[in-house]
C-alpha cells in the first residue's frame, strides 16, 4: 500500500493521546457521590462493566484510526482498466449457429451477451470485431466507440462468407489485427518484450469443429502465444444440438443447396479444442450450454480482461469502515451497555 500524502500519517499519533485521555477521565474519581441501596445488585452491575466498557470506546479509537489513513489518500496495488488495451471479439457465424438448442438461438444469444459485455466493458478500452465461418473478416476495427461494435453486431446475420469453419485462420487473423508482424529482419528483443506484456485479449466464440482453414486451430492459437495474446474461448451448443435443414441448402446449411438438404444434422460444439488454445495461450476457457451460461462467461470477462497492474485509491472504503466503526460503538454503547435496575 502506497500513500499520496503519507506526512499524513503523523496523524496517528492523536490515538495514543485520545486513549490515555479517555483511561485518565475514567480512572478520576467521581465529583458527586450517588445513594443507592441496593448493594448487591450495584456489585453485580460493576462487574459486568469491566471488560464490556471498553469496547464502544476501542470501537470509535479504530474509527479514528480509520481516518486518520484515509486523510493521506491510500493506494493499493490491483488489476485496473488498460487504456492502452484492445479486445478482440471473435464470433463463430457458421450457418450451425442458426441452431436452437440455446435459446432463442446460438447467434441471437451470442449477440445478446455481446451487447451486455460492451456495456460493462471500461469505456477507453478498445473493442474490435471478427467475424467468420469459412474465412474471418473485420466487423469493426478497435475502437472506443463500443455503440459501433454494437451496431456491428447486428449484421452478424447476414454474414457471407463461405461454409464451414476455420477456427485457426481467425485466431491468426484477430492477432494480426492487434499485434502487426513486425517488418522482415525487425524482430528486436524490445520487440518481444512488448509481445509478452501485452494487454491485449481475444475473446474467442465458436459453436462447432474445424472445417475448412488454411491454419489448424492450434497452430493459430501458437500465434497468439507468441504475440503475449491470452485468448479467452467459449464452446457455445450442446452436445445434442442439431440443426434442420431444407431442400436446396449450401453445405447443410439455409441459404443454397447441398447433400444435406431435408434433413436434420448434428452440430455439437468442439470444447476439447477450445479448452486447449485457452491453455495454451494463458486464457481460459468456458463452456455455455444456455443463454444464462453464454451471459455468465462474459460478465466474468468483462471484469478480467483488458486490465494491468496499478493502483487504486481506497480512501473512499477506509471513510466508510470509520462510518461502520462509529455507527458500531454508538449502537453497543447505548444496547449493550448495563443499566442499573
Amino acid at each position: 500500500m502506497s500513500f499520496s500524502n503519507p506526512l499524513l500519517l503523523l496523524t496517528l499519533l492523536v490515538l495514543p493521546v485520545a486513549a490515555a485521555v479517555y483511561l485518565w477521565l475514567e480512572r478520576r474519581p467521581a465529583k458527586y457521590a450517588m445513594t443507592y441501596t441496593n448493594i448487591d445488585v450495584l456489585a453485580q452491575v460493576a462487574r459486568r462493566r469491566s471488560v464490556r466498557r471498553y469496547i464502544a470506546p476501542l470501537l470509535a479509537l479504530c474509527a479514528l484510526a480509520a481516518l486518520c489513513v484515509a486523510v493521506a489518500r491510500p493506494h493499493r496495488t490491483t488489476l485496473v482498466a488498460s487504456d492502452q488495451a484492445t479486445v478482440v471479439l471473435v464470433i463463430d457465424v457458421s450457418g450451425s449457429m442458426h441452431a436452437t438448442d440455446v435459446k432463442p438461438s446460438r447467434l441471437a444469444a451470442a449477440q445478446a451477451a455481446v451487447r451486455d459485455f460492451l456495456r460493462r466493458v471500461p469505456p477507453k478500452v478498445k473493442v474490435a470485431l471478427i467475424a467468420f465461418a469459412g474465412d474471418p473478416q473485420v466487423a469493426a476495427p478497435p475502437t472506443t466507440d463500443h455503440e459501433l461494435i454494437s451496431q456491428a453486431l447486428d449484421g452478424l446475420s447476414y454474414y457471407s462468407g463461405f461454409g464451414g469453419t476455420a477456427i485457426g485462420d481467425a485466431l491468426a487473423a484477430a492477432v494480426e489485427l492487434v499485434h502487426p508482424p513486425p517488418p522482415s529482419g525487425a524482430q528486436t528483443v524490445a520487440y518481444t518484450i512488448a509481445a509478452v506484456r501485452s494487454p491485449d485479449s481475444i475473446l474467442f466464440l465458436s459453436d462447432g469443429h474445424q472445417t475448412r482453414g488454411a491454419l489448424q486451430p492450434l497452430e493459430g492459437a501458437s500465434r497468439a502465444k507468441a504475440a503475449g495474446i491470452p485468448v479467452y474461448t467459449i464452446a457455445l451448443g450442446t452436445p445434442t444440438g442439431t440443426l434442420d435443414v431444407g431442400p436446396g441448402t449450401f453445405g447443410g446449411f439455409p441459404g443454397g443447396g447441398g447433400p444435406f438438404g431435408g434433413q436434420r444434422i448434428p452440430v455439437p460444439p468442439d470444447p476439447t479444442t477450445l479448452r486447449q488454445i485457452a491453455q495454451m495461450t494463458g486464457g481460459k476457457f468456458f463452456e455455455a450450454r444456455s443463454s444464462q451460461a453464454l451471459s455468465s462467461a462474459y460478465s466474468n470477462l468483462s471484469s478480467a480482461i483488458a486490465r494491468e497492474p496499478g493502483k487504486k485509491e481506497v480512501t473512499n472504503e477506509l471513510l466508510a469502515l470509520a462510518a461502520i466503526l462509529l455507527v458500531a460503538a454508538g449502537a453497543f454503547s447505548v444496547l449493550v451497555a448495563p443499566r442499573l435496575p
